[in-house]
């Protein structure tokens, strides 16, 4: 069980330091390019070569709510920008689950170049990474339990 302030630390105000040591595999860098990780903050993620269909994206954080734990960020170049998407935003919302642990619900938004929805195959794919992502940092928090207290 993991609390609603620590996920939030380490999913929404640390990610570009915590997910390069938990997924070095995947992630080899986050770096913060612009700003200071609010609203406008510019991040670049390097990708290792397990990546096939790029090595980098750069995101821009477009919202972060303290309060209602709601983090909002965008895609603005590298990943599949216009290779098969033309734009790209993410909202992760973190909640308070019934047992005293959270819940962090992934929602996102795509503009597809010529109108073409993902195959199933890409779909699970995607969803498949996002998954292993809140898996590590679910593991971590577990196995850590003052880090982000």
């Amino acid at each position: 069980m993991i609390s609603i302030g620590r996920l939030w630390k380490a999913m929404a105000k640390d990610s570009h330091n915590l997910m390069p040591k938990l997924l070095p595999d995947i992630i080899s860098s986050i770096v913060i390019l612009q700003e200071d990780g609010g609203v406008g903050t510019i991040r670049q993620s390097n990708f290792s070569p397990a990546i096939k269909e790029f090595s980098y994206w750069k995101d821009r954080v477009d919202a972060v709510d303290d309060q209602k734990h709601i983090f909002k960020y965008s895609v603005i170049e590298g990943g599949l920008i216009g290779k098969k998407v033309k734009s790209t935003s993410f909202e992760l919302k973190f909640n308070e689950a019934t047992d005293g642990g959270s819940v962090c619900k992934l929602s996102g938004e795509y503009e597809t170049i010529e109108d073409r929805l993902p195959t199933e195959e890409e779909t699970k794919e995607m969803i498949g990474g996002m998954i292993g992502m809140f898996k590590a940092v679910e593991g971590y928090l577990l196995a850590n339990p003052d880090a982000y207290a």
